[in-house]
């Protein structure tokens, strides 16, 4: 359902029975919540945010892929990327 590099990979899915508008029964695939891991997880690295810094360019330079980005996000615990994108923070 999702590519194995996505944030949603790992979640389970699960089904739900609906009626139609028309009355016939129907099953709906989903996926179920995902939670951003708890302030608790250990620091691997830390770097300072500079004026030409973009989180795609940090996830490509520490974990080497660009798409990754998101876990930069998750570390940090913000749901926005550009919430970490302040020059002089420390992600």
């Amino acid at each position: 359902m999702f590519d194995p590099t996505s944030r949603y990979y790992p979640l389970k899915t699960s089904t739900l029975t609906v009626t139609d508008s028309d009355g016939l029964p129907r099953e709906v695939r989903y996926v179920k919540r995902r939670f951003i891991p708890s302030e608790t997880t250990p620091t691997l690295v830390e770097h300072r945010m500079l004026q030409s810094d973009r989180l795609d360019h940090i996830a490509a330079r520490y974990l080497g892929d660009p798409t990754q980005f998101w876990r930069v996000c998750d570390a940090n615990i913000v749901l926005r990327p550009e919430d970490l994108e302040v020059v002089g923070q420390v992600v």
